[in-house]
């Protein structure tokens, strides 16, 4: 039998492979193990039942599964990424690259395009191809400074989509938390931030992902949000943050004093915008996609296979 601290072990390990896509000798280096200890260990999660492998070996699982999902939430499309047999590592990418692909063909000359943060919108840009549209404008939806892994951060990822559209693009320079609701009041009316949450207020386009703040939170690891926060968050019932706004298990913004200091866009004005496009894949956002889903925040969804097949049978997960 596997004592709790073993278990404990075994579900960080299989969380950096499985979600995170580390390699085995970096998980390894982690822990300060061999590599042979820590293939051990992911054996050891999937013979008692830590990690489940799903394998589908029909090839209308794809477009049935983006059918079924798009009629339950109504939603106008949904692409899942077949990733069943991809390595684990390569995930990540392969989900950057179907979104890259899936957006680019949205984009119209013209239109004005905002973007939140996070992972995988930083893949999806990554993986997007040079293609010189007319007159495209790319929006910041939320602030966002600070020096740890600036690449994820909405400036700079409007920046970098920008450079591959060949269009403009906004900077909303601001902090996405500031301390305090009078200081946020404050930051907003100052014009050049004024005139960018105006811009993104209007886009044609809005690109989000959708975060779990209690499993490989970005904004955990950006230092945003302290365990005490972690558990006010949690005694309301939050299940997922979109564009820096946290949303309870049925997709209601919940009234908690973090989400008025939010330098950004707020959820029922994007609402506004017919094309959300919400990106988010990986077990751990389950929960997550499920609340953007029922709150209606999005019209759009790409995801991968195993995260889209739980959203839609909630009976095959298994509670550890």
């Amino acid at each position: 039998m596997l004592n709790a601290d073993n278990k404990k072990l075994i579900v960080k390990i299989s969380k950096l492979y499985y979600y995170e896509s580390w390699t085995q000798e970096k998980i390894a280096e982690k822990f300060n193990v061999s590599r042979p200890f820590i293939s051990k260990m992911l054996q050891k999660a999937r013979e008692v039942g830590i990690v489940e492998i799903l394998v589908h070996d029909d090839p209308q699982q794809m477009s049935e599964l983006e059918k079924d999902m798009e009629l339950m939430f109504n939603l106008k499309e949904v692409l899942v990424v077949p990733t069943r047999d991809i390595n684990k590592e390569l995930v990540t990418s392969a989900v950057g690259k179907a979104a890259a692909q899936f957006v680019q063909k949205l984009i119209k000359n013209g239109d004005r395009i905002g973007v939140s943060w996070g992972n995988t919108l930083y893949h999806m840009v990554r993986e997007f191809p040079l293609e010189k549209k007319e007159n495209v404008k790319i929006v910041p939806l939320v602030g966002g400074t600070g020096n740890e892994r600036t690449e994820m951060h909405s400036n700079q990822i409007a920046y970098e989509l920008s450079k591959k559209l060949g269009g403009k693009c906004e900077s909303l320079y601001a902090p996405s938390f500031v301390e305090t609701e009078q200081l946020k009041e404050q930051i907003v009316r100052l014009p050049n931030i004024a005139s960018v949450l105006e811009e993104g207020e209007k886009v044609d386009i809005a690109l989000v992902g959708i975060g779990n703040p209690y499993s490989m939170s970005t904004m955990e690891r950006f230092g945003y949000l302290s365990e005490a926060i972690l558990d006010e968050l949690r005694a309301l019932d939050v299940v997922a943050d979109i564009n820096s706004r946290f949303i309870n298990r049925e997709g209601q913004v919940v009234n908690h004093s973090i989400n008025n200091k939010v330098i950004g866009i707020g959820l029922e004005s994007l609402k506004q915008s017919n094309n959300v496009i919400g990106l988010a894949f990986g077990l751990h956002k389950i929960e997550s996609i499920r609340a953007t889903l029922k709150g209606g925040y999005i019209q759009m969804l790409v995801t991968d296979e195993a995260t889209a097949y739980r959203i839609l049978k909630p009976e095959t997960e298994h509670h550890q």
